[in-house]
């Protein structure tokens, strides 16, 4: 502790002392971290901000060469880090799963196959299409048995029930279709839209005449059932809908599909079994979609995907959250509060620190031109596209955002103008209205970051 904090903190209890008080823990300077020397100008720059002192502001700077933390502000502090968790599960994938997907599981008996999922969420996805599970299933010459294995609720622990509508968060399960949603593709005035699959064209009606339009919704879906009301517009609209699962829907969409039967079966393996595992996509296609544009779906399907490496009849976030911080993550500075695969739940903690010694651990650990090339980079993809612009043609900024109401984040690499690569996380909690404002004044911090280092 430097001496003048000592000397301060004697003062203060000989004047206690003298005034006749109890010296309690509560008079002496307690917990609030000063940030690290060495950086003044940053230290003015974020507490002199007019735009930052609303609210929690947690910032960690590290030299990614050297391993030495440049800067801490509030760094040892918990925050909710919303999409910014996504970096977990990317380490999750990178450390359990293989160069490609497992798409599903299956044994062959005599005159039946029978198959089970893995959580791979891109068979008939809008996004990240792959074929290959499809045509397996399609021309395979036996009959098709379809068994439901254990696994997660739809929706995770603390996520917003009334998000059930919203494009980002689709229900989890064990064998997923077309990404869980239903596309609308709407012109403007008074008529049903294209609906794709077209298995949900029947369940989708126009909102009778007069009727309110809720958040400007496009479509709202009653909240226990797949039926869709659209509402009219004024030009052409795209909109994605969360619909909602069951066995019975999976094996109805997997036939009409397929164009033959599925039939359901009880997983149970018999001794002489062998187990196949049909492999996919690669997995890099899949990483770079989840953490460029923060695709909550892919995210929650990894951890199930990583599940499924560690036990086939079964899927379990919790399993692979466990085992994850058990095994790879132990050493990290403060132990993260690790619920979900995508962040959207606010049970989700972790300080400023850990998440970027978890980025020194994935520098480590992965090539750094294919560990740039999964995130986002600024000026140029995905949730940076408009912010932290390339300088000479040439970006210098690659990252991960997590936004939540009242909550804005943003963790991931700076190149400054000297050549230094650093390690850096920015956390944003608790601010009040738009964070717009919040927006630009990281980006000018971080410029200034870029420039002086």
């Amino acid at each position: 502790m430097p001496f003048f904090r000592l000397l301060q903190r004697a003062l203060l209890v000989l004047l206690y002392l003298l005034l006749g008080f109890p010296v309690t823990a509560q008079i002496l300077p307690t917990a609030t971290p000063a940030p690290a020397s060495g950086l003044p100008w940053l230290e003015q720059l974020l507490t002199s901000s007019a735009v930052l002192r609303r609210h929690h502001v947690g910032v960690c700077l590290t030299d990614v060469a050297t391993g030495q933390q440049l800067f801490g502000l509030n760094d040892d502090r918990y925050f909710t880090p919303a999409s910014t968790m996504k970096l977990f599960s990317l380490y999750a994938g990178l450390r359990l799963l293989p160069d490609s997907l497992p798409s599903l599981h299956y044994v062959v008996r005599p005159d039946s196959l029978v198959f089970w999922g893995t959580g791979d969420p891109t068979l008939l996805h809008g996004d990240v299409p792959f074929r290959r599970a499809f045509i397996f299933l399609q021309n395979r010459p036996e009959k098709l048995f379809y068994a439901e294995v254990p696994t997660v609720t739809a929706f995770g622990p603390g996520w917003s029930w009334d998000d059930y509508n919203y494009y980002f968060q689709p229900e989890r399960g064990a064998f997923p279709v077309y990404g869980h949603t239903v596309r609308f593709y709407g012109k403007p005035g008074p008529a049903l839209p294209r609906v794709h699959p077209r298995f949900f064209r029947p369940l989708t009606e126009l909102a009778p005449a007069g009727t309110a339009n809720p958040a400007d919704d496009h479509v709202r879906r009653t909240p226990l059932e797949n039926r869709f009301t659209v509402f009219p517009a004024t030009k052409n609209w795209v909109d994605e809908t969360p619909f909602r699962t069951s066995s019975a829907l999976l094996l109805q969409l997997l036939q009409d599909t397929l164009r033959r039967p599925v039939l359901p079966v009880p997983l149970r393996l018999r001794p002489q079994d062998a187990v196949y595992t049909l492999r996919g996509l690669p997995v890099d296609s899949l990483y770079r979609r989840m953490i460029r544009v923060s695709d909550n779906f892919l995210a929650e399907q990894l951890l199930l995907l990583c599940s499924s490496s560690l036990r086939l009849d079964s899927l379990n976030t919790a399993r692979t959250i466990q085992v994850v911080q058990q095994r790879y993550l132990a050493g990290l500075p403060d132990a993260p509060v690790w619920v979900d695969g995508s962040g959207l739940s606010r049970l989700n903690l972790v300080t400023p620190r850990t998440l970027v010694a978890l980025l020194l651990r994935l520098h480590q650990e992965v090539a750094e031109p294919r560990l740039l090339s999964l995130l986002a980079a600024g000026g140029g993809q995905g949730t940076l596209r408009r912010r932290y612009r390339p300088v000479a043609g040439k970006p210098w900024l690659w990252g991960k955002t997590g936004t939540l109401t009242n909550n804005h984040n943003l963790v991931g690499y700076i190149r400054t103008k000297s050549g230094r690569l650093l390690a850096f996380s920015f956390l944003n909690n608790n601010l009040p209205g738009d964070d717009a404002p919040v927006r630009a004044e990281m980006e000018k911090i971080l410029g200034q970051v870029r420039e002086r280092l």
